[in-house]
């Protein structure tokens, strides 16, 4: 059983930045793919990026691309996500998921979420 825990959520004004940590444990973090999911209220939750262990890949959403970095450190067990130029739009629950073959809405471990408000 894998275990995430997310942290790194407050409140910004829009154009401002945040880093949000997702800290795993009870499994191999290396052989995971990583990835970052968000729901916004009303909405479906949505996916932003992923990090693959080995052979690495990345991905962003179309809104991510440009803004967020997503970033993994294997002697830390930890995934981040590095949000610059934030937008309202951006304010959601953000979701640390993490599968042994590939992230999706159906990924077989999640964290607990962490609140991201972006004031106008």
């Amino acid at each position: 059983q894998v275990q995430l825990v997310e942290s790194g959520g407050g409140l910004v004004q829009a154009g401002g930045s945040l880093r949000l940590s997702c800290v795993a444990s009870g499994g191999t973090f290396s052989t995971y793919d990583m990835g970052w999911f968000r729901q916004a209220p009303g909405k479906e939750r949505e996916f932003v990026a992923s990090r693959s262990g080995s052979p690495t890949r990345t991905y962003y959403s179309n809104s991510a691309r440009g803004r967020f970095t997503i970033a993994r450190d294997n002697a830390k067990n930890t995934v981040y996500l590095q949000m610059n130029n934030l937008k309202p739009e951006d304010t959601a629950v953000y979701y640390c998921a993490a599968d042994q073959k590939s992230v999706t809405m159906r990924s077989e471990y999640w964290g607990q979420g962490t609140q991201v408000t972006v004031s106008s």
